[in-house]
């Protein structure tokens, strides 16, 4: 019997809906998942990081900071394939229009002049202070398979995940990105 390829996957910074469309594809999905070996995702209790070796790598979501820079960059060193999926991995998406405001006064907004602080202070993070502005993932790696759409069409992600566990690079058409 063949080795059956290995999948993993992860969020970096968004809303992790294109994970939920990993979901929304019902049976299709169980089809795909019987012909890989699926390694790591946050949508299971496989949270791990990824082993080396990895034949298909999905990122979902911008990069934010540093952490998200980390997990983009071990997904590539252990991934042979990358897949950006989703607006926020392809071009930023939501996460970039925080990057044309004023990060002290969105912060400002945010934790002292909200109803709903708790203390009325802006949190002591690192993480907060210095708020890198988010990214799309091929800023940062190289991006082997572009997944675009807010989410992409269930139809498209099950394709290029279908085309990738058969060892083949999807080629995908407009058409297969255009919602139906």
């Amino acid at each position: 019997m063949a080795k059956k390829p290995t999948v993993a996957s992860d969020w970096l910074c968004g809303c992790a809906g294109c994970h939920m469309s990993l979901l929304d594809m019902d049976e299709r999905l169980v089809e795909i998942i019987q012909h890989v070996d699926l390694t790591a995702t946050p949508i299971t209790d496989l949270k791990q990081p990824p082993a080396a070796g990895v034949d298909v790598g999905v990122l979902e979501g911008a990069v934010n900071n540093s952490s998200n820079e980390e997990v983009a960059k071990r997904m590539r060193e252990r991934c042979r394939v990358l897949v950006a999926m989703g607006d926020c991995a392809v071009f930023g998406g939501i996460p970039t229009m925080r990057n044309r405001g004023c990060k002290q006064a969105a912060l400002r907004r945010a934790y002292v002049e909200s109803e709903s602080t708790v203390d009325g202070r802006v949190p002591d993070d690192p993480e907060l202070a210095v708020m890198q502005e988010a990214r799309p993932l091929d800023q940062v790696v190289e991006v082997d398979v572009y997944l675009p759409g807010c989410p992409p069409p269930a139809d498209a992600i099950y394709l290029a995940l279908k085309e990738l566990a058969q060892g083949r690079m999807p080629e995908l058409k407009g058409k297969d990105l255009d919602w139906h």
